[in-house]
């Protein structure tokens, strides 16, 4: 999912479950900002966290 967001010039990608560490790093390099663990008024971002304003 992270490398097909990633060709299509994607800027950020949100998952409603966990990520793994190997997600991290890929997201680190195609500097995509990754956000996990998706609920209503909660989430955690794992990359580019600067790319979301509050």
């Amino acid at each position: 999912m992270v490398q097909k967001a990633a060709t299509c010039w994607v800027e950020i990608l949100f998952a409603i479950s966990a990520v793994t560490s190997l997600t991290v790093e890929i997201t680190q390099q195609c500097q995509l900002t990754l956000v996990g663990f998706c609920r209503p008024g909660k989430a955690t971002i794992f990359s580019y966290p600067e790319r979301l304003t509050e």
